[in-house]
């Protein structure tokens, strides 16, 4: 399945134009035709005596998730609509946008949910959650972090402060504790992505598909930014890690950055030069 979509950012976010298409055969297609009105004008594929079905629907909103809803399902070229259609939102819906967010990052927080937000906000809690219950994963992220972070590192974990809340800390053997407020950003910033590529959907505010077995489930992470405040041999390390975890198939990263020539040529990365 392929999805090919178009986005309007000014004067209102809204989707101009989406095209939906399997096998070279295009199942859903809309397009902005008054930008006056807040509505596209899509066709889809139907296969009967009308090649195609037209109707309207709302700018802001995918037509793809609004198929099932608006397609009957008579004919064969119907059920292959919805089919494509339902596919492609469980890939969507299998998506964990992640920015981790230093500012948010150093302050002590609440026992909640024990799933990673986006932005990292609530890593001293996931800490709290991962430390107790797989001690391998756990292990993989303490070295993880001892190679992205300055000084020795025998642990990395979570614990609770006097009015109940958790602290993220690094444990530095002897005794020696250095909690993530002291931390720098792209010692933050790498080790909020490397527990998102080292846990999975149980363990993010992703909505898992549960029509999917667990077995066949794959994440993809999108990283706005990858490299952001990482030096050349923290984002080093955090390629080879997404490497090695994207390896195993059960996960995707996708990454923006702003110079991707330190990424080119290496194992397992495919570069996609976006120009203006």
């Amino acid at each position: 399945m392929r999805l090919d979509v178009a986005v309007q950012a000014e004067p209102e976010l809204c989707v101009v134009g989406e095209r939906l298409s399997a096998g070279g055969q295009v199942l859903l297609e809309t397009a902005l035709r008054d930008p006056r009105r807040p509505f596209v004008q899509a066709a889809w594929y139907t296969g009967g005596t009308e090649s195609v079905t037209r109707a309207s629907m709302p700018h802001d909103r995918l037509g793809t998730a609004l198929l099932p809803l608006r397609v009957a399902g008579r004919t064969d070229g119907e059920r292959r609509v919805i089919a494509a259609a339902e596919q492609m939102v469980v890939a969507l819906r299998s998506v964990f946008a992640c920015d981790p967010r230093p500012d948010r990052m150093r302050a002590a927080v609440p026992v909640n949910s024990g799933r990673l937000l986006p932005g990292c906000d609530n890593l001293a809690e996931v800490l709290w959650r991962t430390g107790a219950e797989c001690a391998i994963r756990h292990g993989l992220l303490t070295a993880a972090v001892r190679e992205g972070c300055a000084g020795p590192v025998t642990d990395v974990r979570a614990d609770r402060i006097a009015d109940g809340r958790l602290r993220a800390v690094l444990d530095r053997g002897d005794g020696l504790l250095t909690h993530f407020g002291r931390l720098g950003d792209g010692e933050l910033r790498y080790a909020g992505l490397a527990l998102v590529l080292l846990t999975g959907p149980g363990v993010l505010t992703v909505d898992r598909p549960g029509e999917v077995p667990d077995a066949l489930q794959t994440l993809t992470v999108l990283a706005d930014g990858f490299d952001r405040a990482l030096d050349p041999a923290q984002r080093a390390r955090l390629l080879e890690l997404a490497v090695r975890m994207c390896e195993r198939g059960h996960i995707r990263l996708l990454g923006a950055v702003s110079d991707a020539s330190w990424a080119e040529g290496a194992a397992g990365v495919t570069v996609v030069h976006l120009k203006p």
